[in-house]
C-alpha cells in the first residue's frame, strides 16, 4: 500500500511541477497536440472510408436483401471504427513519446537539474535515440497486444469476465504506461529496456498508483494532452526513486585524486632512497646504538680489535 500511495504521489509531484514551470508545461503539450491531430485526421478518414471498406470486404452480400446486407455493412463499419478507435487510444501514448522525444529528453533533464542529481545520459546521436524508442515501444505494444488477446479471452468466463477481466486490463495497460512514460529517464540513466521492466515488477505498487489513474484520465483525449507533461515530469521523479543518482560531490574529482596519490607512485612504485648519510637507526639493529650514522671511512672502526 505504501508503494501504491507514492506511486499517486508522483503523479501529483508531477503536475504540481509543471504547474510551477509553465513555460515548461506549454512545451511539453506540443507533442501531444501534435499527435491529437494526426489521430483525429486519421479517424475522420477511417469514418469517412469505413462503409466502403465493409462494402469491399463483403462481396458475398451484394445479393443479399434488405436489411441484412445494411445490416451486415454498416456492423462491419463500426467494428472497423471502434478497432481503430482502440488502436488508438493504444497505441496515443508510445506514439506521442516518439514524436515528443526531443521535447521530453529536455523536460527530464529540467526535472533532474531542479531536483538535485542529474545524470550525465549517454553520448548517441537523435536518429539511434529514436530508433531504440520506437524498438522498445513496438516491444512493449507487442506484449500489452498479447495481454488483450488473453484477457478478451477470459472475458468469456462467467462472472470473471464482467468482474475481474476489467480490472486486470486496467491493471495491465497501467504498468505499461509507466514503463513508457519512465523509458525516457531511465533510458538517459542507460537502463536497458528489459531492466527497466524488471525494476517496475519488482515495484509493481509503485507503477499501478502511477499509471492506473493516467489510463483512467488518458481514456478522454483532451486530458491525454493537458496532463502528457506533467506525467513525464512525474515519471522523471519516480525514475530517480528507482535508480538513485549519487551526488558529484560524493565522487572524488581528478585533483583530489592527484592529492591523495602516494607520492611513490610518481616514481613508478619504486620507494625514495634517502641520500648518504641520512640513515637512521633501524629497530631491531643491534648495531645501531643512536641516531648518529656509521661513517666506515669518516672514523674509527669500532669493530677492529687492533
Amino acid at each position: 500500500m505504501r508503494d501504491l500511495a507514492a506511486g499517486l504521489g508522483y503523479l501529483a509531484k508531477g503536475q504540481k511541477w509543471v504547474g510551477r514551470h509553465g513555460r515548461w508545461w506549454g512545451f511539453g503539450m506540443l507533442p501531444a497536440l501534435i499527435t491529437l491531430v494526426g489521430y483525429v485526421v486519421a479517424l475522420v478518414f477511417l469514418g469517412g472510408w469505413s462503409e466502403e471498406l465493409a462494402e469491399w470486404a463483403t462481396p458475398f452480400a451484394d445479393g443479399w436483401g434488405s436489411p441484412w446486407q445494411g445490416l451486415l455493412r454498416t456492423a462491419l463499419a463500426a467494428i472497423v471504427f471502434g478497432g481503430g478507435l482502440l488502436i488508438s487510444v493504444i497505441t496515443f501514448t508510445a506514439v506521442t513519446l516518439l514524436v515528443g522525444q526531443p521535447f521530453y529528453e529536455s523536460l527530464c533533464e529540467k526535472v533532474d537539474e531542479t531536483e538535485g542529481g542529474a545524470p550525465t545520459p549517454p553520448d548517441v546521436p537523435l536518429w539511434r535515440e529514436l530508433a531504440v524508442s520506437a524498438r522498445d515501444s513496438l516491444y512493449v505494444l507487442v506484449r500489452v497486444a498479447g495481454f488483450g488477446v488473453l484477457l478478451f479471452a477470459c472475458g468469456f468466463i462467467p462472472v470473471v469476465g464482467q468482474t475481474l477481466v476489467p480490472v486486470a486490463g486496467f491493471l495491465v495497460s497501467g504498468f505499461f504506461l509507466t514503463v513508457e512514460l519512465t523509458a525516457v529517464a531511465l533510458q538517459r540513466r542507460g537502463v536497458p529496456q528489459r531492466e527497466r521492466i524488471r525494476l517496475l515488477r519488482s515495484r509493481l505498487g509503485l507503477a499501478f498508483g502511477f499509471g492506473v489513474p493516467l489510463i483512467l484520465g488518458f481514456l478522454v483525449p483532451l486530458v491525454t494532452v493537458l496532463a502528457m507533461p506533467g506525467a513525464v515530469a512525474g515519471a522523471t521523479l519516480l525514475a530517480r526513486d528507482l535508480v538513485p543518482v549519487e551526488d558529484a560531490e560524493d565522487e572524488p574529482d581528478e585533483q583530489d585524486r592527484q592529492d591523495r596519490q602516494d607520492p611513490a607512485d610518481d616514481a613508478g612504485g619504486a620507494p625514495e632512497v634517502p641520500g648518504y648519510g641520512e640513515h637512521g637507526p633501524v629497530p631491531g639493529n643491534p648495531y645501531a646504538t643512536g641516531p648518529e650514522p656509521v661513517r666506515p671511512y669518516g672514523g674509527p672502526n669500532p669493530y677492529s680489535s687492533r
